[in-house]
């Protein structure tokens, strides 16, 4: 027993054991600090990535691509610069500002950008709760802001003041998802549309009746069909134009723009494109229930606008030819003030065609029920109005008269008092029209084309305009030919990220902030045409564009925009949320664009980085599906680009909220 607790008995350690624990114990208080430092065998390879600047390729949006495929740039990305156009350059002086928000990558799924002519269910993922807007009561399912019945009866009707616009106050307006009717259905392919449209989509039958005998349109099953008629041309839109083609170039690229005041159904313009003219219809929302709207589901350009005391929303000198075909605007009244409006906006050397009252009166007085003596007076006026404009008369025969506006004032006999005075020309917003002429721009000599002389289209297209040329506005011919490069290429990113663009998928598309109309050149297809739209408070590029050979309008984005719900295939907008920051609410934007978008419409939206975030968070609450996708020159670029699609939703199904009422 005694020897067990004998210390001395024990065995002495040995050093080298003692040597060991040390040892171990040193290790494993070295491994732990290392494992808390979080620096691993794959950072170091991701450090090496870093270092060569690899860029991470976005995934192409329905196109079943590799994701995370790595890509080296040939060069760092950086800025180009284009100029200083208000709100819409992506380039500025110096390097490009690069903050750790504009370096943020993003996902991108794949979009569904196929029409399915219905609602389809569409499986999301859990996330977050969102606040969704509502859906508006079903008796707004037509609704147009600033062209209501009910507020535009409160106007005087004096010069159809009470047709045009009258916007709803901050109160009154809309906040809320405007329905698809019962049964909508994507709008028949171009050129298909120009004759057929959905009953369901436009479900209004007044004008089969009160235009059978026009051949405006017909009711057949659930569709509609245009023959082709019109008031003055019943046997067809084709036969008309072929007339018009007798004294109008209009084959060989000279005549480009053309304006349709009191447009019906739109079926001149939808014919006369077949010419590759390009027109800009009009009509007012009145009695004659949803013309434009038809000429928006046949494929047409239209807005809902009227004649009456403020200036059509175009610039000076912007139409090749301009056509009144029983449009009803009494071009006398007011001492001609009308005629002179169309004056203002009819380009030197173009056209202007009357096709009905008081032309070839002798045969129609008794079925207008006005005497001869009232007719015979009121186009005797037109004439001396024509003269007063410096407008030579080059053709009448039956129904139709065409005048043509001089190439300047070398041959004119104006009265000096008749001249506009200290108004700027191609002001078209919310400017009083008056009873004045828009005097011509100086020439050097008699064969000089007033403005400048347009190359025919398509060259004009890609030519620098003349209002930079002859250095009329604040833009220099290089600044063009930079921005006519840049949108090339943004053109070809865009297609690869959606294959549909330039098809007939999208017929019917809108540039939300257009400013050289570079989008639209870039687009350049048959099978799509663009309005573009300058806001008022953007620089005044408007000119420009239609020097291109496009069309557009003025328009102040606060407000609701002149057409119908669900009258566009697409919508860009570059630029446009930084212009209206501080201005007006984004979801008032936002809320337009879902309005005139059509159901399974595609948005293509770019801007700096922390705008498109909160875009993007209204966005969602429309139940559009988006993506916010890097700029083309990559991920430190602080300009981002949102792409998505409005989803088909039906009334009073589960895929929304309960309706509201304003």
């Amino acid at each position: 027993m005694g020897d067990k607790h004998n210390v001395s008995s024990r065995k002495p350690r040995r050093p080298l054991s003692i040597f060991a624990v040390i040892a171990l114990c040193c290790f494993f208080y070295l491994l732990g600090s290392w494992q808390k430092t979080g620096f691993r065998i794959g950072d170091g390879i991701a450090l090496e990535l870093t270092k060569r600047t690899y860029l991470t390729v976005p995934p192409k949006l329905g196109l079943g691509d590799r994701r995370g495929d790595l890509v080296r740039p040939s060069k760092p990305p950086v800025q180009k610069k284009v100029g200083d156009i208000k709100a819409g350059s992506e380039a500025q002086q110096g390097s490009v500002k690069v903050n750790k928000v504009s370096q943020q990558k993003f996902d991108a799924p794949e979009l569904d950008f196929k029409a399915h002519h219905g609602y389809i269910k569409v499986n999301r993922p859990p996330e977050q709760k969102v606040d969704f807007f509502k859906q508006c009561d079903a008796e707004y399912r037509d609704y147009t802001p600033c062209q209501e019945q009910d507020r535009a009866m409160r106007f005087p009707r004096e010069n159809m003041i009470y047709r045009e616009r009258h916007c709803p106050t901050e109160k009154e307006k809309l906040r809320c998802l405007i329905p698809p009717p019962k049964g909508y259905k994507t709008p028949f392919p171009w050129p298909k549309s120009r004759d057929y449209a959905y009953y369901a989509n436009v479900p209004y039958k007044s004008l089969t009746v009160q235009k059978a005998v026009q051949n405006w349109v017909q009711y057949q099953g659930d569709v509609f069909k245009f023959p082709g008629g019109g008031t003055m041309f019943p046997q067809g839109a084709d036969a008309f134009i072929d007339e018009l083609a007798r004294v109008i170039p209009m084959t060989n690229g000279t005549v480009r723009t053309a304006l349709d005041t009191g447009c019906g159904v739109a079926s001149w313009g939808a014919y006369v494109m077949k010419r590759n003219v390009l027109p800009m219809s009009f009509a007012p929302k009145d009695n004659h229930e949803a013309q434009v709207q038809f000429a928006l589901e046949r494929g047409v350009p239209a807005v809902v606008g009227v004649l009456g005391s403020m200036r059509l929303p175009y610039p000076a000198r912007a139409f090749d030819m301009t056509q009144c075909s029983r449009c009803l605007i009494p071009w006398t009244a007011n001492d001609g003030m009308y005629l002179m409006e169309v004056d203002r906006v009819l380009r030197p050397g173009g056209y202007w065609v009357l096709s009905g009252p008081p032309i070839n009166w002798r045969t129609y007085y008794k079925t207008w029920k006005r005497s001869k003596k009232d007719l015979h007076e009121e186009q005797q006026k037109i004439e001396d109005l024509a003269e007063l404009l410096c407008w030579e008369k080059k053709y009448e025969k039956g129904d139709t008269a065409i005048w043509r506006k001089r190439i300047n004032d070398r041959k004119c006999r104006r009265n000096s008092t008749s001249i506009c005075r200290s108004r700027d020309a191609d002001e078209g917003w919310e400017e009083k029209m008056v009873a004045c002429i828009t005097p011509y721009p100086k020439v050097m000599n008699r064969d000089e084309v007033a403005g400048g002389e347009l190359k025919p289209f398509p060259a004009r297209l890609h030519s620098v305009p003349p209002r930079i040329a002859n250095k009329l506005v604040p833009i220099t011919a290089e600044l063009f030919i930079e921005d006519d490069k840049l949108w090339k290429k943004r053109m070809i990113g865009y297609k690869k990220i959606n294959k549909m663009i330039g098809t007939t998928r999208y017929r019917n598309v809108m540039d939300m902030n257009a400013q050289l109309g570079g989008f639209a050149a870039a687009l350049d297809s048959t099978k799509s045409w663009v309005m573009n739209v300058v806001p008022i408070i953007a620089d005044n590029t408007l000119g420009i564009i239609y020097e291109r050979g496009l069309i557009g309008i003025y328009h102040e984005w606060c407000e609701g925009f002149s057409t119908y719900p669900r009258t566009y295939d697409l919508i860009h907008a570059a630029g446009l949320f930084s212009l209206y920051k501080d201005k007006c609410n984004f979801e008032d934007i936002l809320l337009e664009m879902d309005r005139i978008l059509r159901p399974e419409g595609a948005i293509i939206v770019r801007d700096e980085v922390d705008v498109m975030n909160e875009v993007r968070k209204i966005a969602r609450r429309m139940r559009w599906e988006v993506t916010l996708r890097d700029h083309e020159d990559g991920p430190l670029v602080p300009e981002k680009i949102m792409v998505g699609v409005k989803p088909y939703w039906l009334t009073g199904g589960t895929n929304h909220s309960t309706s509201a009422k304003p």
